[in-house]
């Protein structure tokens, strides 16, 4: 296959300056010794945070955010050298899965509501550790790796951040940290919802038929170049701006939904046996009869209502709500042919560790290159100005 790049569009890189202020040590940091492999002096560390849920004027620079301390032995502290920005970024700024994240963060209601303040945001890292807990076998300092932070926990807009081993992974050593930071959250959700939802893998690609709606993001374009790299047909939708672009990233078929309706241009080609919706809205209700009417054809969209839903009734409600919903789709879908609708749960699925290892195999081998728009890169003190970017 033609080497083809990937475009983040979806992401802000952040490359992060260093920060030097020093501190006594807190009785927190002490007990963290004990488990960890290095001493540390500081409090504090800069980081953007948000006080509250709402628009980009809550942002906030402060030097003085709680310095990371690691808790568990399984844990390493990183040091953020980019940092990566997503969609779900800016929503979770506007308070978008609040109860949800709330309950991960807290399953026993114990903290007092908003003690997710201050938050801060960033799903992609790239740099380097600092720490390790005593249980990490194999990582150790000074190793680069790179991660895809779930939305529980605090994120990269920081100088520092503490996951767990199994969240982390080597960083590609054909990659800057710039460049590694455009990519941890695209793979993880192209993969979770093609392989792990969708079954497709390269031996069960070939002739395969791949409708991606919405290809000329973040997510879309990375699962082109995955799909492309197994051999199957890929047709996508995007704007005639994005055209020659998905093309050059090896798209079979290309559909311009800015030229007419795209289900009326969809509808005269072959039947596909998975779809990919990055797009919701109403694009559902005529998506399905898009697909092969045979039992293995699988519908899967990435616009889930489960978080809404719970930020609007409530855990026990939404969840309730969010089921029933899934229930008749599959129902309908069964009806109509034993088809197979699926939410992805991307939320819940970003330490995965295959999807980790095997992008940084295809990263090796230059299958999925990534290519970034460099005006989409902003330095740290740039962080008001994300909701333009993306």
């Amino acid at each position: 296959m033609t080497s083809a790049n990937i475009l983040v569009h979806t992401r802000l890189l952040v490359p992060l300056r260093k920060a030097c202020a020093r501190n006594p040590p807190s009785r927190l940091q002490n007990q963290s010794r004990r488990i960890s492999t290095s001493r540390r002096c500081r409090d504090v560390m800069p980081a953007w945070v948000i006080d509250k849920y709402g628009s980009n004027d809550v942002l906030r620079f402060t030097r003085n955010a709680g310095f990371p301390s690691i808790t568990y032995p399984n844990e390493v502290m990183v040091k953020v050298f980019a940092a990566g920005l997503n969609p779900l970024d800016v929503s979770m700024r506007g308070g978008y899965g609040a109860a949800t994240l709330s309950m991960k963060r807290d399953p026993l209601s114990i903290s007092r509501s908003g003690s997710e303040f201050p938050l801060i945001l960033g799903r992609d890292v790239s740099g380097v550790i600092m720490e390790c807990g005593l249980g990490v076998k194999y990582f150790q300092e000074r190793d680069e790796v790179w991660a895809a932070i779930p939305p529980w926990k605090q994120g990269s807009l920081a100088e520092f951040v503490v996951l767990s081993a199994n969240e982390i992974s080597w960083k590609p050593k054909s990659l800057s940290h710039t460049e590694a930071a455009a990519m941890p959250y695209v793979a993880a959700t192209a993969w979770s919802a093609l392989v792990n939802t969708g079954g497709l893998s390269k031996d069960k690609c070939g002739n395969k038929r791949i409708l991606i709606l919405g290809g000329s993001g973040g997510v879309g374009t990375f699962a082109i170049q995955l799909l492309k790299a197994w051999g199957a047909h890929v047709t996508v939708t995007c704007s005639q701006n994005a055209e020659q672009f998905v093309r050059g990233l090896g798209a079979d078929h290309v559909v311009d939904y800015t030229d007419g309706p795209v289900d009326v241009s969809l509808s005269g080609l072959e039947k596909f046996d998975l779809i990919l919706d990055n797009v919701g809205g109403d694009t559902e209700r005529w998506a399905l009869g898009l697909l092969k009417p045979w039992s293995g054809s699988k519908y899967v969209t990435l616009v889930t209502p489960f978080m809404q839903n719970m930020d609007r009734l409530g855990v026990a409600d939404g969840m309730m709500q969010t089921a029933a919903t899934v229930a008749s789709k599959a129902l309908k879908m069964k009806r109509a042919g034993s088809q197979t609708f699926n939410f992805r749960k991307i939320l819940l699925s970003l330490s995965e560790e295959p999807h980790r290892l095997r992008s940084t195999c295809l990263i090796h081998s230059e299958e999925i290159p990534p290519r970034i728009f460099f005006g989409s890169i902003l330095q740290f003190s740039q962080m008001p100005f994300v909701g333009v970017c993306l």
